[in-house]
């Protein structure tokens, strides 16, 4: 085992003695205050980390690293819920124009697919009827034709007869029963609000037809992040259980208002489906990327986070480690960026952080630390130059 090792390995067993030392002295001693409650007002708060200075044999057992303070790029990301949901240019509702009642339904149960102009439902309507009658008639009349088949003829389309109808009873010369409602597009029957002989009027809704070859994902972006959307952005879109099927979309739309039960921003994607792969009603996310920013960045093993207070160890000269608060920003997966409290240029520790903060914290606390590798001499002052470990050599005793 080399001087080196030596030196670190006592160095790094003196820390861990000392803490549990500490400790069992101060909760079995018989003068221990209590822990108090609360802080007196006004009171300051005792420093909790101070300054180190290490030999470099103790600093090399350790592997304390360092490393200078750089700019990098930061790319941030977040996910968010997606929900598809039909297209509401693409939705249909079949209504009459005319009261009557249903005498036959041409088509079964929802989730069928029709094609545009399939026959949907046959209405029976006694107001259509009779317009058909009282057109016909009108038509009869010998002369040139008058202003009332113009006039019936055009109630006939008021009421939902279509060009081919007319010109069928035209050719006829006999009305229809009934009328038949057909559906305006291709899709899939996605209600169907009546069965034979029910009654219908012109508000009752007797079928819809949604047209899912191209569909709409919703997205509920946080508050927070609510600001930084725009048109265009980009996102990577993922479904199924196991986000295995991707897609690259672009935002088309930002909800102007802001859901209050949820506190989200609904953002719109549109998607082509022709291979109807994407139903409405199913669950994925969307991964937004913002444009990337330079920013100061340590690795994130340099930082020390208490939970409340974030440091880095700052080097000195003559092997002093100083404690700096600072304050952090976006966390990386190895990278963590500093908004304030470092400089670009600066060298901390990035290596050996754990054992480095415990003999801080002891100094902090009026414990004499260890920096001697463990043979019980108080450590020197953090401006003083540090001792040599007894006898020959840095790394002490055999």
């Amino acid at each position: 085992m080399t001087a080196n090792m030596k030196a670190g390995l006592a160095f790094a067993g003196g820390v861990l003695a000392t803490l549990l030392m500490v400790a069992v002295l101060y909760w079995f001693s018989p003068g221990a205050p209590a822990p108090a409650a609360h802080a007196a007002p006004g009171a300051a708060a005792p420093p909790s980390r101070a300054p180190v200075v290490l030999v470099p044999a103790q600093a090399s057992g350790i592997d304390l690293k360092t490393a200078t303070v750089g700019k990098g790029a930061v790319i941030e990301e977040f996910s968010v819920p997606v929900t598809v949901v039909p297209d509401e240019s693409r939705i249909s509702h079949i209504h009459t124009r005319v009261a009557g009642w249903i005498e036959h339904l041409h088509v079964g149960n929802t989730g069928e697919l029709v094609r545009a102009g399939q026959p949907i439902v046959d209405i029976f309507s006694q107001e259509l009827f009779a317009s058909q009658v009282e057109y016909l008639a009108a038509r009869a009349m010998t002369g040139p034709p008058s202003a009332v088949a113009a006039s019936g003829r055009a109630r006939l389309k008021f009421l939902g007869m279509s060009e081919n109808e007319i010109r069928a009873i035209e050719k006829s010369g006999k009305p229809n029963r009934v009328v038949t409602l057909t559906a305006p597009r291709s899709g899939v029957l996605a209600h169907r609000g009546i069965a034979a002989g029910t009654a219908v009027d012109p508000s009752t809704e007797i079928a819809i037809v949604l047209d899912l070859s191209r569909v709409w994902v919703l997205a509920e972006v946080p508050e927070f992040a609510a600001a930084g959307m725009k048109k265009g952005m980009a996102a990577q879109l993922a479904f199924g259980s196991d986000g295995a099927a991707r897609v690259s979309a672009r935002v088309e739309f930002i909800d102007p208002m802001l859901t209050e039960a949820t506190r989200t921003l609904k953002v719109r994607f549109s998607l082509p489906n022709a291979a109807a792969e994407l139903r409405p009603g199913m669950y994925g996310t969307a991964l937004f990327t913002a444009p990337a920013r330079t920013a100061v960045m340590v690795p994130r093993d340099a930082l020390v986070d208490t939970g409340v207070t974030q440091y880095v160890y700052v080097v000195g000269g003559a092997g002093a480690y100083a404690p700096r608060a600072v304050r952090v920003g976006t966390r990386l997966k190895e990278t963590v960026e500093i908004v304030d409290g470092l400089r670009e240029g600066e060298k901390i520790v990035t290596s050996g952080v754990f054992l480095l903060d415990s003999e801080s914290r002891l100094r902090a606390s009026g414990g004499q630390g260890t920096s001697h590798a463990g043979h019980g001499t108080p450590a020197p002052a953090p401006d003083s130059e540090p001792a040599r470990p007894h006898g020959t050599g840095e790394a002490g005793h055999d």
